[in-house]
Formats: structure tokens, C-alpha cells, sequence
């Protein structure tokens, strides 16, 4: 373990319509225990509210989506986000309702050299309960078990800026869906782990994805992208045959399954960007962590 405490920033990326919820997520940021962590706001297309002295803030005249908004968030942080050790990413309807989430990380990462990126458990600020979902691995039944996972969640974790300075940021043109494996993926691929840690908490109201217009989409559009930058060429079709019979088993209404079909079908003929495979070793980890990539 090191003596020297890790820095730690935030990276919040919004699009002006929940000033409350923003401002109530940066005083949980300002109320970690241990150092100071500064914080970027990045406003997604939209200006930015009034926010407190001393956050950096980047307005973006378009809404370029959530992984290349978020790239900018990292960027100002220096190149690659480099001026700190670990960037929190954080939604900007959430809420950080514990005071050591931080200074936890920070020990994490701290006694673990090859942890890359920590997933936290978003709970129901109601409810307390965590949605099946929101636990990034195939057993998820016991959202209070912590352990190694594949992928993490996007708005609700914890990455060493290390990680991005070897294996690049968040893949901007996927805008919206499976942006986290791709990063997750690279990371695993270039070495790095990934935890799930139940008792780092994100509040944050249970929603479904699916309220997003372009959910179904681009979540199939995405998936045949992350496929083809990254899977050795045998296990495409595997993972890909095995995500079609899969949502038609969910019986998805006529409208969405034709998004899906449609997004499906754009994944196939347009660019998915660099392809980098991941080595055989790889899979072979992914296998043992409990989530071959072919589901």
C-alpha cells in the first residue's frame, strides 16, 4: 500500500434539466471524508446552472452522447486525466448518501495495484433496493455480495486514471449503451481488474432504460459494434446469435423489436472504429470471472 493518499475527481456529465438533483449530488462530492476531490461538470448540450466555487465546467454546444461527453470530462482533468489518480463518474441524478464512498476507493485502489475500475451499487433512495440490472454479472440475485466482475455501470463508478492512459477513454460514437464493456473489455484485455463493491452506494431513483427513445436501437447497434472491435473473429457470431435469440425471448412489442432489428442491422454496415481483439487469455479470464464473452 502506498503512503501518499490517491487523488481522487469527479466527472459529472448532465444536460441542465435537473438543477436540484445536481447541486444535491456535488454537496454529497463535497462531503467525502479525506481530501478535497475537485469536480467537472460537463454540460451536454445544454448551459450549465449555477454551481459552486471552484467546480471546473465545460459546456458543449451539442449533445454529443454520454461516453464522449464524459471523455470530455476526463480531459479536464489534463490529458487522460492525469492531474488525478481515480475519477468517480457520477450521474447527475444521483446521490452519494455515505461520506467515505471516496476515501473507500481510495483504500481500494490503494492495497489493489491491478484494480482498474470499481462498479458501485446504486440503491432506491426510497426503497433501498438495487434493481437485477444494476449488479454487473450474470449471478445477481444477492446485490449485497460483493466480488470481480466483467463490466461496471457507467454513472456509478470509480476508474484509475491509469487505466486510460493505456487503453484509451469511453468509445464516442456508441453515444448511448455498452460503452462501459467496451471500456471494460480493454481494460480487462490490457491486464486490469474490475470490482463491484456493495458497500460503495449511489443513490439513484429506479428507472428503465428503456425510457430512452433511442434505447432499443442502439443497444443493438452497440452490441454488434463491441463484438466487432473486440472479440476474436469465432466468437462474434457466437455472441451475437446468442443476444438475438435472447431478446426474442422477451417477447419485445413490434415497434421495439423492429428498432432492434434496425440497429442490429446498422452495426453491420456502418464503421464500429479501431478493432483491437482481445487476447485468448483473455476470454479465458472473462470465463472464470463467471461471464464468457458470448453473453
Amino acid at each position: 500500500m502506498t503512503d501518499t493518499p490517491l487523488t481522487v475527481g469527479a466527472v459529472v456529465l448532465t444536460m441542465g434539466n435537473r438543477p436540484d438533483e445536481l447541486r444535491a449530488l456535488l454537496d454529497s462530492v463535497a462531503k467525502q471524508d479525506g481530501d478535497r476531490i475537485e469536480v467537472a461538470v460537463v454540460g451536454n448540450g445544454s448551459p450549465l446552472p449555477e454551481l459552486p466555487d471552484g467546480v471546473r465546467t465545460v459546456e458543449l454546444p451539442e449533445n454529443v452522447g454520454i461516453p464522449a461527453g464524459r471523455n470530455v470530462g476526463i480531459e479536464a482533468f489534463g490529458p487522460g486525466g492525469t492531474e488525478v489518480d481515480v475519477l468517480l463518474f457520477l450521474d447527475d441524478d444521483g446521490l452519494l448518501p455515505h461520506t467515505d464512498t471516496a476515501e473507500l476507493c481510495r483504500q481500494a485502489f490503494a492495497a489493489d495495484p491491478e484494480l482498474g475500475i470499481i462498479s458501485f451499487r446504486i440503491a432506491d433512495p426510497e426503497t433501498g433496493t438495487t434493481q437485477r440490472r444494476h449488479v454487473p454479472r450474470l449471478r445477481a440475485s444477492d446485490p449485497m455480495r460483493s466480488s470481480r466482475v466483467t463490466t461496471f455501470l457507467g454513472g456509478a463508478n470509480a476508474v484509475r486514471t491509469e487505466v486510460f492512459a493505456q487503453v484509451g477513454g469511453l468509445p464516442d460514437d456508441f453515444f448511448y449503451a455498452h460503452e462501459e464493456t467496451d471500456l471494460a473489455w480493454r481494460a480487462l484485455n490490457a491486464g486490469w481488474m474490475i470490482d463491484y463493491r456493495s458497500d460503495m452506494v449511489l443513490h439513484h431513483p429506479a428507472t428503465a432504460p428503456s425510457r430512452h427513445a433511442v434505447y432499443h436501437r442502439m443497444v443493438a447497434r452497440n452490441r454488434v459494434w463491441l463484438a466487432r472491435r473486440n472479440l476474436p473473429i469465432p466468437l462474434i457470431p457466437v455472441y451475437l446469435g446468442v443476444w438475438l435469440l435472447l431478446t426474442l425471448a422477451r417477447r419485445p412489442s413490434k415497434a421495439a423489436l423492429r428498432a432492434w432489428l434496425g440497429g442490429f442491422r446498422e452495426g453491420w454496415k456502418t464503421p464500429c472504429g479501431a478493432r483491437r481483439p482481445m487476447k485468448w487469455r483473455t476470454v479465458w479470464r472473462l470465463t472464470r470471472l463467471g461471464r464468457p464473452p458470448v453473453i
